[in-house]
């Protein structure tokens, strides 16, 4: 069967890219098993071609209406599947959807009929989110990073933007790459439509969120964007835990120098 990237390449490098991250999450011990979820908005780089390919699935039912992602495709890691093998064979661990014309519900088109993870209502919802805000962002990631996940059992951690000026205060780099911060959702059922409200509602102030006790959700310009942010984070929060590790409490940079920060560097926060 012809695959759905032969002869696109700008499709084939956006697939390529979440396979990339997918390898990376694999490495960092943050997508154990099947953990961890990735969803790509692909709609630009779809031709008259994949419009027309004919489903390879049923129709499936989102649970809820989207009004702005209709006529959307998306490339979406599969239910079940893990990053490592994501890594090597995108289009055989992850699948391309499209929405249909009800907002409510979607079909596979490619490559094969691989179901997208059960988190798929979650990362649509905030696709949609996005696209209603006019949002350049395209893509949505959700892992598991062992040390900011630690850092939420900690319950003075879960404070408004605690964590994010510690995170900050740790290195330059962090505020620089991820400067809207990191926002905190309190525990909530995996693939709960709570847990997607809650997340869409701090997505106006933040491209990070943390879910408490569970793992990260970022949204960015590309999935690299968006694993990026998530890296600088828990680099901090590797320097932070390593100098606790080493019998002290790191001063961490000042209120000033990171307001200087926010000046030279032009940052929203």
């Amino acid at each position: 069967m012809k695959s759905i990237l032969e002869n696109r390449p700008a499709l084939t490098n956006e697939v390529n890219k979440a396979a990339e991250v997918a390898g990376y999450l694999w490495q960092k011990g943050w997508a154990e098993r099947n953990g961890g979820n990735i969803v790509v908005n692909i709609t630009e780089f779809v031709d008259d071609e994949i419009r027309a390919l004919a489903p390879i699935s049923e129709v499936k039912a989102i649970g809820t209406v989207l009004p702005y992602l209709k006529g959307c495709y998306f490339y979406c890691k599969g239910t079940n599947k893990r990053m490592r093998d994501l890594a090597r064979w995108p289009m055989e661990h992850g699948s391309v959807i499209r929405i249909l014309d009800d907002c409510a519900s979607y079909v596979i088109i490619a490559d094969q009929p691989v179901q997208p993870t059960s988190e798929l209502p979650s990362h649509l919802c905030m696709h949609n989110y996005l696209i209603s805000k006019g949002s350049t962002y395209k893509a949505s990631l959700h892992t598991h990073p062992i040390e900011l996940i630690a850092m939420t059992h900690h319950e003075p951690f879960l404070k408004k933007d605690v964590l994010t000026n510690l995170l900050w205060s740790m290195i330059p780099e962090t505020k620089a790459f991820c400067p809207r911060g990191l926002g905190i959702i309190p525990y909530a059922l995996p693939s709960s439509v709570a847990l997607a409200e809650a997340t869409i509602k701090e997505l106006d102030d933040y491209d990070v969120v943390m879910w408490e006790k569970h793992g990260a959700c970022a949204v960015g310009e590309d999935i690299m964007d968006a694993f990026d942010q998530i890296d600088v984070l828990s680099k901090s929060a590797q320097i932070y835990i390593n100098a606790r590790n080493m019998g002290f409490v790191p001063d961490g940079m000042s209120q000033e120098q990171m307001r200087e920060m926010t000046t030279a560097f032009n940052l929203p926060k």
